[in-house]
């Protein structure tokens, strides 16, 4: 089985529940992990999972507002999946640095792991 990796990746959005996250956003990571079977020997781009077509859907759904990053992670693992059908298994984390927490310092975040 082979894992393709994206990790780290900084966006800023508009994810949140709480008033005035919707016009400031703030700073979001996200780290993505999908593995697959190759059928071959992989010798070629066409025989794996393109990291930047990954980064791409990433990047759309990071770039669509919602409520809640549990909605934004299933939206993306669902669109790896509609992308790539041979994947076995996706392992999603979203972060969001400085939520609005009175005296938080760090960052929230969600982990979802899909098997296919």
């Amino acid at each position: 089985m082979i894992a393709v990796h994206l990790k780290e990746l900084k966006f800023h959005a508009y994810h949140g529940l709480y008033a005035g996250e919707e016009k400031t956003g703030g700073p979001f990571e996200v780290s993505l992990s999908v593995w697959y079977e190759p059928s071959a020997p992989v010798m070629q781009l066409e025989q794996t999972i393109n990291y930047v077509t990954l980064f791409e859907i990433v990047k759309q759904h990071m770039q669509q507002r919602s409520s809640l990053l549990e909605t934004v992670a299933e939206n993306i693992c669902s669109n790896i999946y509609t992308t790539f059908s041979v994947i076995q298994k996706v392992e999603l984390s979203i972060y969001k640095g400085s939520p609005p927490i009175e005296g938080f310092e760090g960052k929230t975040g969600i982990t979802m792991i899909k098997t296919y």
